[in-house]
């Protein structure tokens, strides 16, 4: 196990992503897409300067993640710690339970005022497929980073467990905004456990009371216990924010101060 954990924090991620973004780019065109559109190429480019901001705010981060999550490791802190189990499935855990802060981390950023501004970016977007995976605004590495930092701490993880949900999550992350429908016998299958890329795009629907649920990244049952879950076929989806759904609120310089300008949330009844 310790090797199959070495060999994973081996992989460059920065590599992992870029054959990711352009296997599931590819798909895209082979097995057609259920929202067309124009110039996406240039939705494309816009979106990947989000990427280019976000890798340095987030190498930033890292020195004060990395920092904490060792301090925390060397002094044994954490419940990981006061406990034997074995190595893989104190792996298996440690990922779920980085999943399960992550899930009240993004749910927070959906309910606090402040938070939403920068989370927004990300939603924002209203023709999303596989490059909507860049669109985050860099601010946001503080609340997602922490995330981990406060989940290490908690449960007793450390560095290499977090380089194995990582490894983990991006495959997920990637999947969940491309720009195709995959057949309902996957989500009656995977999504009994994952959130698969069809139950992801609830989550980017515009109408607010599909927009504020299925929050995890990786494992559906968080969502179930947590009453999260909602479900829409994704013929039926419109996506991004109302609020942002001109060319001028599309564009990259828009996007990066929109956190620092007040614009109403466009609120839905349920349906």
């Amino acid at each position: 196990m310790e090797n199959i954990i070495k060999l994973l924090n081996a992989i460059n991620e920065n590599y992992l992503i870029v054959f990711l973004i352009a296997l599931f780019y590819s798909l895209e065109r082979l097995l057609g897409s259920p929202f067309k559109f124009d110039r996406r190429l240039n939705h494309f480019f816009n979106n990947f300067l989000f990427q280019i901001t976000f890798y340095f705010a987030n190498l930033a981060f890292a020195i004060v993640q990395v920092g904490l999550i060792s301090w925390s490791s060397e002094n044994q802190i954490g419940l990981f710690y006061w406990i034997e189990i074995p190595l893989w499935l104190k792996v298996i855990i440690g990922v779920m339970c980085l999943d399960l802060s992550s899930y009240w981390f993004h749910r927070l950023a959906h309910n606090s005022p402040l938070l939403w501004r920068l989370h927004r970016v990300h939603h924002s977007d209203t023709k999303m497929d596989t490059s909507t995976f860049f669109r985050g605004h860099p601010l946001e590495v503080l609340v997602f980073g922490t995330s981990s930092v406060v989940a290490c701490i908690i449960f007793g993880l450390d560095l290499s467990i977090l380089g194995v949900y990582f490894i983990v999550l991006l495959p997920f992350l990637v999947a969940q905004h491309a720009n195709f429908e995959l057949p309902d016998w996957t989500d009656k299958f995977f999504g009994k456990v994952f959130i698969t890329p069809n139950i992801h795009k609830v989550h980017h629907e515009q109408n607010q009371f599909y927009t504020d649920s299925n929050f995890a990244d990786i494992f559906v049952f968080w969502d179930k216990l947590f009453k999260t879950y909602k479900y829409l076929p994704v013929k039926d989806m419109r996506y991004g924010l109302k609020e942002f759904d001109t060319d001028k609120k599309q564009t990259f310089w828009f996007l990066l101060i929109s956190p620092f300008i007040k614009i109403d949330r466009s609120s839905n009844e349920n349906p």
